[in-house]
């Protein structure tokens, strides 16, 4: 019988800054970034005591194998552990045929491409992981995440509060060029809405992360979003960064200080964040029943 595996892939960061300034060329695809943003990036990981991605995502990776009862391992997009040595090592293991399985549940194309293409150079068949946003398990698992943050507020103060669904934008270019990262995205964050006991008007979806580089970008954004609540009333508001399983400086950074002190500086009595999905024991859950799936078909 085939050896078998499951790599689990994510976008990926360094855990040096000094590795920055190439990992942000990776970013933009070989084109050099300019010191501004080398400078910003930089500021931003220091802030946070450096990112802890791919640290949560090796975490991960070991708990679905504990899960799964065969080898899972992680790989990122665009850093270290590409998918050419993970799968090279995978092989020399004697494994023959892989699930990719990417942490993101939207766009999941992107990273199976990657997988997909190493996996051939070690002679290796795949089999790929679909979108898997609207997965039921998974939806109870934000949902779970997301009330026991909303339970941080008193019954006064959810009388005028908001939910604000998130996910990192993209360049509308991308999205034009037929990408289904949004549609993905809205997908998974309609199914969160309407499992969640609470009005839909006061459940809103945003696209925060924005790159640098200027150009048109996937909105609504998330500063734009908190303004509408803020004219419309709205006191309280409570962060759900959906399109993010593994804290990094998108959670970190851009929610728990930029987005922060924006909230504080437009009026609004408090903010709250649901914490990223990590290793949560649903989530993993949710993991294992899409590769569970996957290695039966």
């Amino acid at each position: 019988m085939a050896k078998r595996a499951v790599v689990v892939s994510c976008h990926g960061t360094v855990e040096q800054v000094e590795d920055i300034p190439s990992f942000v060329t990776n970013i933009r695809r070989g084109r050099p970034a300019p010191p501004e943003v080398v400078a910003e990036v930089t500021a931003r990981f220091q802030q946070i005591g450096g990112s802890p991605l791919m640290r949560i995502t090796h975490d991960q990776a070991r708990a679905l194998e504990a899960r799964l009862g065969l080898p899972v391992r992680a790989c990122a997009r665009l850093w270290h552990p590409y998918p050419e040595a993970v799968l090279a090592e995978l092989a020399a293991e004697g494994v023959t045929e892989v699930v990719s399985l990417p942490l993101a549940p939207q766009s999941v194309h992107v990273y199976n491409e990657v997988v997909e293409k190493a996996a051939a150079e070690q002679g290796m068949t795949t089999v790929a992981a679909p979108s898997y946003g609207e997965e039921p398990s998974l939806v109870a698992a934000f949902v779970s995440a997301i009330e026991e943050a909303r339970a941080r507020f008193s019954p006064a103060e959810q009388a005028s509060l908001a939910v604000i669904l998130s996910a990192h934008s993209l360049p509308t270019r991308v999205i034009a060029m037929g990408d289904p990262y949004e549609k993905d995205f809205r997908a998974m964050a309609e199914a969160v809405a309407a499992a969640l006991p609470i009005p839909r008007a006061s459940i809103h979806i945003a696209f925060q992360s924005q790159g640098m580089g200027g150009g048109d970008w996937l909105g609504p954004d998330l500063e734009t979003t908190m303004r509408g609540l803020r004219d419309a009333g709205i006191d309280n508001l409570l962060m759900a960064p959906i399109g993010f399983v593994a804290e990094h400086v998108e959670t970190l950074y851009d929610i728990d200080i930029e987005a922060r002190g924006r909230a504080e500086a437009m009026g609004f009595a408090r903010m709250e964040r649901m914490p990223a999905m990590d290793c949560r024991p649903a989530f993993i859950d949710a993991l294992a029943e899409v590769a569970t799936r996957l290695l039966a078909g």
